[in-house]
């Protein structure tokens, strides 16, 4: 007898420890800063900051209703279904109070305690202030009412149970919010704040780790499911900006175009739907911010260049292709026309490990994003019909070994494997 109560006592404290970790207490943060808006001010700072966070991209569908939810969002685990944040009562979030939108956005919960998967970035809102947090509820229960049901996600067992996404939690989440770094300026600490928290920018500019856990900082990583890679913000041989100047970053972020690069790919739907609608002030601090990252991933040594009768074949086909149908534009020393036509020597999109982006630009083709200060962006048409994988294959190898770029070939393959890949 006294045997079984011991093991119902040790069993009973499991369950409480097991419980306190996958479903900890709610942490609230620290409350809401005064500030003198009335409400109509509280509502438009509550739109600014949507567009900061880009909540459209994932609460609207292609056509759809503003903010009503209904994008499938990819994961290797399965789908995310983006839900309805018009203020419809039934569907919506028309019966949240300013607390249930905040224990959402810093807790990761939905309002009935339910734990939301992460598609939805509160690993990174959790980071945004509590006055910011109400300025979004004011904005979003201002939005037409939808009246749209929540469409189920379709995520694979074990990843569809709740069990699952708490032991997730417990091992890559902590609420948390974003802390002044005394050491560095106002603006500095502005940018960092944007970056670290309705930015959301790690989200893609950081690698995953099985279970999808994002790692810390912007050590760049392939982005699931939407087979681009976004490179490393902390390795100027990739993405870093230390040695930019910071009004072209800030170019680069407002209008998809700069001196120094263009952006494409997801990067450019960022740039036209959310960063073009900041004021110049944050975007400049978010450049400050960025180009401030330490350069901690110097480039890999490169490895011997393959010096077979085979690659040799290939890279002499990719400088054929490159002459017929590139030369043009880009020019034959690979210095380009920019903005309209990028240079390609020394592009360091092309001289990632991965040559992934450079495969979907000459499948695909690409454009810089259509901004208030780009209004007609230049663009290049797909090759992906016209040219097969082999023939992609020693263009892209081409363009990665021309100019005074080293960076390995790319194979058929490798090719292959991204043709058929949705754009987004």
């Amino acid at each position: 007898m006294k045997k079984s109560l011991i093991a119902v006592g040790v069993l009973l404290l499991v369950c409480v420890a097991s419980k306190m970790l996958l479903w900890p207490a709610d942490d609230m943060g620290p409350p809401a800063a005064a500030n003198n808006l009335n409400r109509e001010q509280l509502v438009a700072r509550g739109a600014y900051l949507a567009k900061a966070g880009d909540c459209m991209a994932c609460h609207t569908t292609r056509g759809g209703v503003p903010y009503a939810g209904g994008r499938a969002l990819a994961t290797p685990f399965g789908n995310v279904m983006s839900p309805n944040l018009t203020p419809d009562k039934e569907t919506g979030i028309g019966a949240w109070s300013a607390d249930d939108f905040w224990r959402a956005m810093h807790n990761g919960k939905s309002k009935d305690g339910r734990l939301l998967y992460p598609a939805f970035p509160y690993t990174n809102y959790t980071k945004v202030k509590r006055e910011d947090s109400d300025a979004l509820y004011a904005y979003f229960q201002t939005v037409p009412a939808r009246r749209q049901a929540n469409l189920p996600h379709t995520l694979r067992f074990p990843y569809n149970q709740q069990i699952a996404l708490a032991a997730w939690r417990a091992l890559y989440f902590r609420p948390a919010v974003y802390q002044q770094d005394p050491a560095q300026s106002v603006e500095w600490n502005r940018g960092a704040y944007l970056v670290q928290g309705l930015g959301h920018c790690n989200a893609c500019h950081s690698s995953r780790t099985t279970l999808g856990g994002s790692e810390e900082g912007l050590s760049g990583g392939l982005i699931p499911m939407l087979g681009w890679y976004a490179p490393a913000l902390t390795s100027n041989a990739e993405a870093g900006l230390g040695d930019w100047d910071t009004e072209h970053i800030v170019q680069l972020l407002h209008t998809g175009v700069s001196p120094r690069a263009t952006v494409f790919g997801p990067m450019a739907e960022v740039v036209r739907q959310s960063l073009q609608h900041l004021e110049v002030a944050d975007v400049r601090a978010m450049a400050v911010y960025l180009k401030s990252l330490p350069d901690t991933q110097p480039p890999a040594k490169p490895a011997p260049r393959d010096s077979s009768e085979a690659a040799t074949a290939q890279l002499a086909q990719g400088a054929k292709l490159y002459e017929t149908h590139c030369a043009s534009c880009h020019q034959a020393d690979g210095k380009g026309v920019p903005p309209g036509y990028p240079p390609l020597a020394g592009n360091r999109a092309l001289l990632t490990d991965s040559p992934v982006n450079a495969i979907r630009i000459v499948l695909n083709g690409g454009f810089a994003p259509g901004t208030a200060g780009n209004p007609r962006p230049w663009g290049m048409p797909p090759y992906g019909p016209l040219l097969n994988d082999g023939e992609v294959a020693a263009v892209v190898s081409h363009l990665r070994a021309s100019w005074g770029n080293d960076a390995p070939a790319v194979t058929a393959l490798e090719v292959n494997k991204y043709r058929s890949v949705p754009l987004e």
